[in-house]
């Protein structure tokens, strides 16, 4: 949470943690640096989930004592700040815009798709939290921008837009992540498609029965993405 004393996550200032350069401690030089640690939780987190990631398993993985950790992220808040503006790094250099704001807007959301899936854990993290930008961050949120100043949006409204892609990608991702951990049982996917044939079946629900009767459309992750995409930013008003 933003506390109103200008903190950010885990009580850090946003201007301390990100335009404050890291300071060298006095004596001898410091064996690993922020930078490290953050890719060191990243590659925990990747590997075994947002869960695995403490400060003690970050510590082992730099070959360092937990405690000096804290000099670098309070707590694990702040690492999870430093860890999802690290991955947005990954967003940079972004292709060129092509000045069709919905085409603009449909080739970031698929590169946030990518990013996700690279780190799963990352849908999980966005959710929950008032997050303070970093440098990577506020880039690609620049770059979401401008591909919006062909509409006659106003500055919050293309904020809103930005955030409604972000979360629309984030809760297909995590839902794509979970359709595909249950794909390992069969056994439940018959089950419920046996529930929902008689529940189409019992009378009481026609429009559901309706739906159900509908063609099946493509069910790939990517084409199920595509397609719901398409129908959320073709449906934008870009007038106010």
């Amino acid at each position: 949470m933003v506390r109103g004393d200008g903190s950010g996550a885990g009580g850090v200032d946003p201007q301390q943690l990100w335009q404050s350069p890291q300071q060298p401690r006095k004596g001898r030089k410091p064996a690993f640096s922020r930078e490290a640690i953050t890719a060191a939780a990243v590659t925990l987190a990747d590997a075994e989930g947002i869960d695995a990631v403490t400060m003690r398993r970050v510590a082992s993985q730099v070959g360092a004592g937990v405690m000096s950790l804290y000099s670098y992220a309070p707590d694990k808040e702040t690492l999870l700040l430093l860890m999802v503006d690290h991955v947005n790094g990954e967003l940079s250099p972004p292709a060129p815009l092509t000045g069709d704001w919905r085409a603009d807007l449909k080739a970031i959301a698929h590169a946030q798709r990518a990013l996700m899936l690279r780190h799963p854990w990352l849908p999980a993290a966005l959710f929950n939290r008032r997050w303070s930008f970093g440098p990577h961050t506020l880039d690609f949120v620049e770059y979401a921008l401008a591909a919006l100043r062909p509409t006659a949006l106003d500055g919050g409204a293309k904020l809103e837009v930005f955030s409604l892609i972000t979360g629309f990608v984030a809760g297909l991702v995590a839902d794509e992540i979970a359709q595909a951990a249950l794909a390992d049982s069969p056994d439940r996917a018959a089950a419920d498609a046996r529930y929902l044939a008689a529940v189409a079946a019992d009378g009481h629900h026609p429009e559901l029965a309706e739906a159900l009767s509908a063609p099946t459309r493509p069910l790939t992750p990517d084409a199920t993405f595509t397609r719901l995409l398409d129908r959320m930013v073709d449906g934008l008003d870009a007038g106010s």
